[in-house]
Formats: C-alpha cells, structure tokens, sequence
C-alpha cells in the first residue's frame, strides 16, 4: 500500500506540473505600449498627483456645504451656592441651585459679499487644474519611459556588437599567437592583438553594465520589484531614413492647445481672479441669520424635571448684521496680495510657455541633425564594415599587420556605434515632436 500511494503521489505531481499555466514557464516581454500602460496605474508620482486631485475634490464638496446651516446641540449642568442669579427663572436667589441647561442652535450665512460663491468656483476650478497636473504627471512618466525604453534599444544593440568584437578578437589573437610561433610576426604584434582583445572585453563589461543600470531606471518608472525580471521588445517599425520632420512653428501651436501644463497656468490666473473677487468681499457687509431652541431645569422651582422643560420651553430666531469698518488693513492687504498673484500667475504662464517652445526648439533640432547623421553614419557604417572584412583578409594572408587590423575595427566599432546613436536619437526627437502636437506615444 505504500508504494502505491508512493506511484499515486510522484504521478499526481507530473500531472499538476504538467497542468501549469504557460505563463510561469515565459518570461514576459514588455512593449513600450505595455510599459506606458502599467506605469500610468502604478507609478507613484502619478499617484501622489491624483491624491492631490482628490483632496481639491473634497475642498469642493466641503465649499458647497458651507451655504448650508449649521446645527448644533448643547447640554449642562450648574451648581452654584450663595446670593446668585438663577440661570433659568432670572430670579435672584441666595440658596443652593442645580441647573440644567438645554438647546438646540442652528445659523446660516445669507450674504457675505458672495465669498462663498466664489469660493466654490474657485474651489471647482483647482479641481480642473490638479486634473490638468495628473495628466501632466502622466506626460512626464511616458516621456521618461520612451527615453528609457531607447536607451535600453540602444545599449542592447552597443552590447551585441561589442559582443562580436570579443569574438572577432580572440579569433585575432589565436591567428597571432600562430603566426607568432611560426615567426612570421613580433611579439609586438602579438600583444597588440591581447590588449585589443582585453579592451574589447572591458567594452563589453562596460556596454552590459550600462544596459543594466537602464533597466534598473526603467523598473524604477514602473514600480516594479527589484527581483522582477524585465525584457523589453524590439522595434517593429525602426525609423525610416528620410522621415519629414514637421515645422517647429506648427507643433509648438498645436502644443499650446494640447499640453495640459499651459492649460493649468491659464486656469491658474482664473483661480487668482477668483482670489482677488473673495478678497473684495471682505470689504461688503455679512448677513446671518439664527435660530435656537432651548429649555431647562432649576431646582429653586417645585416642578418637576419634564414639566419645567415643558414650561421653560423658548425659541428665538434673529438677523446678525456685520458692517466691516476698519480691518487693520486686512481686507486692503488680501486685496493687494490677490493682485500680486494674479501677475505671478500670468508671469507663470509666459514661462511654461517659454519652457515648452524650448523643449520643441530643442526636439526640433536634434530631429533635424539626427535625420542628417543618419545617412552619413550608415554610409560611414557600411563603408568601415567593407573595410574592416578587407583588413581581416589581409591579415590572415600576413600582408596586414596587427596594429592596422585594430585600428580597422576600433573605426568599424565606433561607427556602428555613431550609427546606432543616431538612429535611436532621431527616432526619439521625432517621437516628441509626434507627441507635442497631441498625438500617443506608440512606436
């Protein structure tokens, strides 16, 4: 019986095993569209910025309540010894008296030179605004996530070909040392074709650390946990050469339209207007009206406790008038300061604008130059590669020697390396231009 439940148990686990989803067993690749998506759900700055939304929100609801009364209970208990004044019949005494008070007051604010008022449309306008900065949260973090994503593209095709360097250079040094024992080269040479081999294998220690310091900046963008693994797709659809750029003039005015920054600086003159109307408000009369009601019980009285509520039973209701007249400068220098925002808002206006013609401006040259450079460092690419396979075959008939066989690759290397820059530099200034004039970020 034990070795059947033995059978029974090894077969159950090959069966459970065999039963696992495909997903445990894949490691998932990760699009640019599946980085942005999962970013704008758990990346914290984005997060911070829809509490910050959420917060206006309830100094909204909590500004429209203000219009409504207020209500409130009240309950105590007195004992006083000696001459006095009863605090229920008004009767002056000299004895001992407990006293319970009772009541129920209630007020609400008529006319305060339409504070209130203003107060929620100011209230309602900074919920637009900090939903304005939560879309801008997720501009930024989107940006952030493209420059990484390229970056890891582009450190990614670095490791590969300093990878075939390391390659193509230990090849070199197994042909020198032969050649070496053969006598057909110096010494030199030989430790010429080590240091190349060793510089190349630093190159490729340095191309793999740079690739995973970018991950771990991408992970960060995320919020993914140190232990997740993260591989990222290639492109589809690389940069075609000779892709028009858009002229600067139109994408910064489709930018002024779109980018929820501006839109926010615009409001936030609007929300200092509002400030100002609150403010000129203090200098207008208040109108409250009240109302109570109340009862009590004093022992001075023979009735009983139910009764003397029933008898001492009042309500009052009455208009509270404020007049301001002099506020020690108050209201004059709430008045003044909402001026004062207002200008600074309309100054932070003309500097968001001037902040986001810069980025294009800039966006708009390097697109330009990187549209330039890529031709040239394609034509420079392919010429060092034909050149560097022509020094490999002089060099394995002996008519080469091993310094100008490294001097061909370093050439080859550096220019795969100035045509890989330019490709993922075009394709990012184009991609940021594409996004300025409102467009998705999806490669």
């Amino acid at each position: 019986m034990k070795i059947q439940a033995t059978v029974l148990f090894l077969f159950m686990g090959l069966f459970l095993s065999a039963q696992e989803p495909d997903s445990l067993s894949t490691k998932k690749v990760w699009s640019l569209e599946d980085c942005i998506s999962y970013a704008l759900e758990n990346n914290i700055t984005i997060k911070q910025a829809a509490l910050e939304k959420n917060s206006s929100e309830v100094n909204l609801t909590q500004s429209k309540y203000a219009k409504l009364p207020n209500l409130s209970s009240s309950a105590s208990q007195n004992f006083s010894w000696g001459s006095t004044i009863d605090p229920i019949t008004s009767d002056f005494v000299s004895q001992q008296i407990k006293a319970t008070n009772l009541g129920l007051s209630t007020s609400v604010t008529l006319y305060n030179g339409s504070q209130l008022s203003n107060t929620v449309k100011q209230n309602r306008l900074m919920v637009e605004q900090n939903e304005l900065y939560v879309e801008e949260a997720q501009n930024n973090i989107s940006l952030s996530i493209l420059e990484a994503y390229l970056q890891i593209l582009y450190n990614k095709e670095s490791m590969e070909v300093a990878q075939n360097n390391v390659i193509a250079s230990e090849k070199e040094v197994e042909r020198a040392k032969a050649r070496l024992d053969a006598g057909t080269i110096t010494m030199i040479d030989y430790t010429d074709a080590l240091s190349q081999a060793a510089t190349n294998k630093t190159n490729l220690i340095s191309a793999k650390n740079s690739y995973a310091q970018q991950i771990i900046v991408l992970k960060q963008l995320l919020e993914l946990d140190p232990s997740v693994e993260l591989e990222i797709a290639s492109l589809d659809n690389p940069l075609l050469e000779g892709q028009a750029v858009p002229s600067k003039l139109d994408v910064y005015q489709n930018a002024i339209g779109s980018m929820p920054e501006i839109k926010a600086s615009e409001l936030g003159t609007t929300i200092n207007e509002k400030d100002l109307d609150i403010a000129k408000g203090g200098f207008l009369p208040s109108l409250s009206l009240t109302g109570s009601l109340g009862s009590g019980y004093t022992s001075t009285n023979d009735l009983t406790f139910t009764d003397q509520l029933d008898v001492n039973f009042n309500q009052r209701i009455g208009l509270s008038l404020t007049v301001p007249i002099f506020s020690r400068y108050q209201n004059k220098a709430q008045v003044a300061n909402a001026k004062i925002g207002i200008e600074q808002s309309k100054l932070q206006l003309q500097t968001a604008k001037k902040s986001l013609y810069q980025k294009i401006e800039t966006a708009w040259q390097n697109a330009q130059s990187a549209q330039e450079q890529i031709e040239a460092a394609k034509v420079a690419s392919e010429a060092a590669q034909e050149s560097y396979k022509l020094a490999q075959r002089k060099y394995e008939l002996n008519a080469l020697s091993t310094t100008d066989l490294v001097i061909s690759q370093n050439t080859y290397t550096n220019a795969q390396l100035n045509y890989l820059q330019a490709k993922y530099m075009g394709i990012l200034y184009n991609e940021l231009l594409d996004f300025y004039q409102g467009n998705e970020i999806k490669l």
